[in-house]
This record gives C-alpha cells, structure tokens and sequence, in this order.
C-alpha cells in the first residue's frame, strides 16, 4: 500500500529572513531540548509569518501521524495551524556546530574557505556539526521507515503530516527523486508551502512546493 507524506514548512520568521542557522538540538532525544530566551527570540515567527499562518489555519485531511521538527518556529506554525503534532529529533535542523545562531553573511566573512566547502562538498561539515550528507542519511531513512512497516515505522498506507525545517524537506525532496546530495541547493522550500512524497520504501513520487492556501482537504 502506498504512504502518504505532507511536509509543511514553517511560517516565516526572523532568522529565516537573516538565513540564520538554526539552534542545534539533541539528536538523540525523544523530546526537544527546552528552548532559551535567545533561541525563541531569534526564531519567533514575525508578524507577517503569524498573520500567514493564522490565515491558511484549515481542516487537513485524517493523519495517521502528525510530527513536526524540534524547533521553535516549526512548533509554533504547528500550534497556528492547529496541528497536535509530536516533536520528532529525526527531523531536527541539521546540527550546524559553531555556526549556529549566526548569519551566513556573517560566517562568510569570517571563514571563506570552509563556507566554500561545505557548500560544495555534502560530506564536509567544517562548522564541526553535522554534513550535509549525514543529513540526507537521516531523513532518507526516516521516510523509506516510515513505509517498511517495520520497527516503529507507520503501517504501509499511513497518511502523515509533519511540519518541518527547510532543510529537513530539501533532503527529503533529494531523496524521493534519488537524486545526487549535491542537488540540494538547487531546491527553493518557500514558507509555509506544501511538498508532498507518496510511495513506499525505495520508490517515492514528488508533488512540490504549493503554497498551502491551495491545498485542499481530502477525505
């Protein structure tokens, strides 16, 4: 039987707009870690993202699953959009090392040469946290689980729903296509859009990137 992925991106907020990178969280936790002042402020949805969200606030269709990544943007757009999703560390924000909290632009500057790299290499992770690569390893096995049946994936047939970081839906994107990892940066993920895969272990299909005011809520 065919299962069914709805990945919302999050609602836009200031560190988006500043392509700031996320806040690290503990990968192996069931749960999120707890955020700080800082970490909430830089990533609060702005008043434009919050106005968004509240407007395409809808009944989506019946969900078997409903997750959303360990973030504080990525809950709050859940919340808006009422969804009482569950946080999930396999959909956490790739773990960016030092680099978290700062500004490209700003790292950039600073560190030319290891900006270069991890742009153009996914195995490289010069910022000391987690590459590119081991990123797509992990969403790619997240979602060929999530239809194996098996272990504590969903049954094959489930229809999931999950709010998730930008970076979590590109190499998901990556992945159903069986494409190269490098391809990465060449997927735009707007906010609060809506990427859908359905298949099965090894094989998916796409549907990309429809705001989510278009969607329609299926029986």
């Amino acid at each position: 039987m065919t299962t069914r992925v709805m990945l919302i991106s999050p609602a836009i907020s200031t560190a988006l707009r500043e392509a700031r990178f996320p806040a690290s969280t503990d990968l192996g936790a069931a749960e999120p870690t707890p955020d700080t002042g800082q970490d909430s402020a830089s990533d609060a949805l702005d008043p434009l993202g919050l106005r968004q969200a509240e407007a395409v606030r809808e009944t989506f269709p019946r969900a078997t699953a409903l997750y959303v990544s360990p973030s504080h943007r990525c809950r709050r757009t859940a919340e808006i959009l009422g969804l009482d999703a569950k946080p999930l560390s396999d959909l956490a924000p790739c773990a960016m090392g030092r680099w978290q909290r700062r500004t490209l632009d700003e790292v950039a500057a600073e560190e030319p040469e290891s900006v270069a790299a991890w742009l153009s290499d996914p195995a490289s992770a010069p910022h000391g946290g987690e590459s590119l690569l081991t990123l797509h390893t992990r969403v790619g096995h997240w979602l060929d689980n999530l239809g194996s049946g098996s272990g504590s994936g969903e049954d094959p047939g489930a229809r999931v729903v999950a709010v998730a970081e930008p970076d979590i839906i590109r190499a998901a994107a990556v992945h159903a296509l069986g494409a190269s990892p490098g391809s990465f940066w060449r997927i735009d993920v707007l906010p609060l859009s809506l990427t859908e895969l359905s298949g099965r272990t090894g094989r998916w299909n796409l549907l990309g990137g429809r705001p989510l005011h278009t969607h329609t809520a299926a029986p």
